[in-house]
C-alpha cells in the first residue's frame, strides 16, 4: 500500500523553478522552530529540508543549458 505524499506531484524537473525554491523556503523556516521541539522530531525537520535540496538540485537552475554533445 503506498501512503500519498503531500505536494506536487510532478518530479522536481516538471515543476516551476519557483515552485521548488518555495519548497526549500518553507523547509529552512521549519528549521527554525526546530530548536523548541523535542529532540525526536528534529530528524524529521532534517529529512525535510535534505529532500528539498535534493528536488533543488533535480530540478536544476534556469541558467543552465542542456549539454547537446
Amino acid at each position: 500500500m503506498t501512503v500519498p505524499v503531500p505536494g506536487d506531484p510532478r518530479p522536481a524537473a516538471a515543476r516551476p523553478l519557483a515552485a521548488v525554491r518555495a519548497d526549500v523556503d518553507a523547509a529552512l523556516e521549519a528549521l527554525d522552530a526546530v530548536a523548541d521541539r523535542p529532540a525526536a522530531e528534529h530528524v524529521a525537520a532534517f529529512e525535510r529540508v535534505h529532500a528539498a535540496l535534493g528536488a533543488a538540485l533535480v530540478a536544476g537552475s534556469p541558467d543552465r543549458q542542456p549539454d547537446l554533445r
